[in-house]
């Protein structure tokens, strides 16, 4: 028997919404190989009002927490908050991505996750 044929494109998630607070990105298990990403979240808001704003972002990876952060939301047009981080796979294990925007007297304008396989 032949083993299976290797994967010749390194793998991309991409999810992404507009005016929400909260995202999900479920990656299904390989079961062949172990696989590594760069993961990449992204929150732009604008602020609602220009005193006292802030917003925050919340990662999980697998249902525990990754990161968390909060600072003030600019006060005139938009902002955002991101981060990067790698994460390993092992076989036969899927991958679930949970981001959720933390808002006070600001609006979420887009929120983004990308896991890239990295080779």
């Amino acid at each position: 028997m032949l083993p299976p044929p290797r994967r010749t494109t390194p793998e991309r998630w991409v999810a992404e919404t507009e005016g929400r607070s909260l995202l999900k990105l479920d990656i299904p298990p390989d079961a062949a190989r172990t696989r590594s990403f760069e993961i990449s979240c992204s929150l732009q808001v604008r602020a609602r009002e220009a005193h006292d704003a802030w917003h925050g972002l919340k990662v999980l990876v697998d249902g525990a927490q990754q990161w968390a952060r909060r600072v003030p939301t600019h006060e005139s047009g938009r902002d955002s908050l991101d981060v990067r981080f790698r994460k390993t796979v092992e076989p036969g294990q899927p991958l679930r991505l949970s981001v959720q925007a933390e808002l006070h007297r600001a609006a979420p304008v887009t929120l983004q996750l990308v896991a890239e396989e990295e080779t």
